[in-house]
């Protein structure tokens, strides 16, 4: 398995609530996408203007091929990378 944490701020206030819509339907497009298992993105309590994203992919080919999909070329790039700062964070979950 290929785990991706993708941390998000909105700056600008007015942009909060059209990176969230964008979010929301990047959801169907990624879950539809070859190897990838889940993709969930979640909007803080305490701060309106960060977004959390989860993916996890079959493998890291799967999700660098994600990149050439609908979601990233569609949504992701042209709406959401303007208006966001991130944080990309390959990793995998601690146990015991």
């Amino acid at each position: 398995m290929f785990d991706l944490i993708v941390i998000v701020h909105v700056p600008k206030v007015e942009d909060v609530a059209p990176v969230a819509d964008a979010l929301a339907r990047m959801r169907p497009l990624c879950l539809a996408e070859d190897g990838c298992v889940s993709w969930e993105a979640y909007q803080s309590h305490e701060d309106p203007a960060r977004f959390v994203l989860v993916e996890r992919w079959t493998t890291r080919a799967h999700w660098e091929a994600h990149d050439a999909g609908e979601a990233i070329q569609k949504i992701y790039l042209p709406e959401i990378m303007p208006r966001v700062e991130r944080e990309v964070h390959p990793s995998a979950p601690v146990r015991l």
